[in-house]
């Protein structure tokens, strides 16, 4: 992918059904076309998706009110929650891998998958807000999963604003659970400024051999 197939969009929305309305925001009204996001194909991303995954990143975390998914937190947090030179540095950080789901060639989720020894550690899982609520959330968790396995992890660990109270309650029906550690959101502007004090919880979920 790079930033985007204008003719697989055009031609995947003829066929699917207008389950969701088209995002506008910073890229093509036939980029995020109307499909049911039912069946993704998974894959590491590569430099050549930067620009089409900061975007579809920046729209689930800071998109405006009035188009914001469940996920956004841009009353927490104001600018950006990542940019294209970050995102290429985090795509070259081997053995960390940001698996990108596709829909007819076209991004609609991401996670972000670093191992650091026996533990995965997850962060920003990102569902394009017009694709939220069909279940790719927890497909991609279930990737992240497997990815462990394969990695020959034992847990996965992240870290989630004490401020989203509906976010923890999601994870932890998926099976995360609050490890009793937190600090402070982080003092640099890298993810965005804080319109007030933010604290990061620890959420953690063992995972065993399928």
């Amino acid at each position: 992918m790079g930033t985007g197939n204008d003719r697989h969009a055009t031609a995947a929305c003829q066929h699917m059904p207008a389950a969701f309305t088209q995002m506008k925001v910073g890229m093509p009204a036939s980029y995020f076309c109307s499909v049911q996001p039912t069946s993704p194909t998974l894959r590491a991303a590569t430099p050549a998706d930067a620009p089409a995954l900061t975007n579809l990143i920046n729209q689930a975390y800071r998109s405006a009110p009035a188009q914001a998914g469940w996920t956004a937190e841009g009353h927490l947090l104001a600018g950006p929650r990542i940019d294209e030179a970050a995102l290429l540095t985090m795509l070259a950080a081997a053995p960390a891998v940001l698996l990108q789901a596709d829909i007819s060639g076209q991004p609609v989720g991401c996670v972000y998958l670093e191992p650091r020894g026996d533990s995965l550690y997850l962060s920003m899982l990102a569902v394009a807000p017009d694709a939220q609520a069909h279940g790719l959330g927890r497909q991609l968790l279930a990737a992240a999963e497997d990815h462990a396995r394969q990695a020959g992890c034992q847990q996965i660990h992240m870290s989630v604003l004490a401020q989203r109270p509906e976010l923890l309650a999601w994870y932890e029906r998926q099976g995360y659970r609050r490890t009793g550690a937190s600090e402070p959101f982080p003092a640099t502007t890298r993810f965005g400024q804080p319109r007030q004090p933010l604290t990061l919880l620890t959420l953690e979920k063992v995972i065993g051999n399928r």
